[in-house]
């Protein structure tokens, strides 16, 4: 074939592609989706569980929190996402800066209190030893690992909003059982052989 015939296919190919493409995105295809079919699918994520905390005029608040990850080691940032209107939201948007603790297995009742399963709770730091790094928002004893964070930016997304922050300092060896949750049920690890 020589190159002008190439040249031809080549130009035509990508004429064909164009107008592909602007066909199906000029109309897509309306497709709702039912949450309920959503969080069923969601059932299959595992992850670990994390209390975030923050601290703003003296009230303290936090929440049981698993949609959370690491973007960036240099800046050191990660990422999490807080329903909108939630306390925790509102303080941390106050104070710009929040808390995190990686919860151990043997953690589970503090993970249900944070995550407002234990009834009439009122103040969810009640009996719990906490301490600080740089920001002052309270960070739980007995974790596998803390991060101390100010935020640098927000996005709304649907009803949460992402948090991404610079994470100021950080403690933690990752020894221990972290605790894990899936389809609605907490889990230990175990190593595969």
């Amino acid at each position: 074939m020589n190159q002008v015939a190439a040249l031809s296919i080549i130009v035509l190919t990508r004429l064909a592609l164009t107008s592909m493409m602007k066909l199906t995105m000029e109309k897509p295809p309306v497709m709702t989706l039912d949450p309920e079919n959503l969080k069923a699918a969601m059932r299959a994520w595992s992850a670990g569980v994390t209390v975030v905390t923050a601290i703003n005029e003296d009230h303290k608040h936090g929440m049981t929190v698993n949609s959370f990850t690491s973007i960036s080691l240099d800046p050191a940032m990660i990422t999490i996402s807080l329903q909108a209107g939630s306390r925790t939201h509102e303080l941390i948007s106050r104070s710009r800066a929040f808390g995190l603790t990686i919860l151990s297995a043997q953690q589970t009742g503090i993970s249900d209190i944070f995550a407002g399963r234990v009834p009439d709770v009122e103040d969810r730091f009640v009996g719990l030893k906490t301490e600080t790094l740089v920001t002052g928002s309270p960070l739980i004893a007995g974790g596998l690992a803390w991060l101390d964070c100010r935020v640098a930016e927000t996005f709304a997304a649907g009803l949460s909003t992402l948090f991404i922050a610079k994470v100021l300092a950080a403690r933690g060896t990752g020894d221990g059982q972290p605790l894990i949750y899936h389809n609605r049920v907490y889990w230990q690890l175990s190593q595969l052989p």
